[in-house]
């Protein structure tokens, strides 16, 4: 058992947010679930591509929280950039989105993610997509190792 409770303790969350009351929204369900895992914010794609191959920058495991519509570069294209990098491949990413467009959730499930939530589903405040995740990565195994060097 106590493997489990610090395997996922570890897993670290990036959440690829524009939104600040988004991201104060899903900060605040992390602290009221008293989830420790580490929490990382990047604004755009190309601020979490940084943060990803900043060597330690996020620890892992980690999974991806990410919306769709940002400036610079969008979620889609994030998906591609990560998708295409061999050492970012295996990342688990979780859309979180406002976008109901066939089109976006066709592309997003194309790309490998584990999952299309819709922001106005998640229910109040974030508390059950959180218990969602939480629940998420206790019985699934995240990529941990850290990736070779290419």
């Amino acid at each position: 058992m106590s493997s489990t409770v610090e395997k996922y303790n570890q897993a670290s969350i990036l959440l690829v947010e524009d939104d600040d009351v988004d991201a104060m929204g899903v900060e605040r369900a992390l602290k009221k679930l008293k989830i420790l895992n580490p929490l990382y914010r990047a604004r755009n794609g190309v601020e979490a591509l940084a943060l990803l191959r900043e060597e330690d920058a996020i620890p892992r495991p980690y999974l991806v929280l990410l919306d769709l519509n940002m400036p610079t570069m969008n979620g889609l294209e994030f998906l591609s950039e990560i998708r295409s990098d061999e050492a970012l491949t295996d990342s688990v990413v979780f859309v979180l989105t406002t976008s109901k467009a066939d089109e976006d959730k066709t592309a997003a499930y194309r790309k490998h993610v584990a999952g299309y939530i819709l922001k106005k589903q998640v229910g109040d405040g974030f508390i059950e997509m959180i218990k969602m995740l939480d629940h998420y990565w206790r019985v699934v195994e995240l990529p941990h190792s850290q990736p070779k060097e290419i």
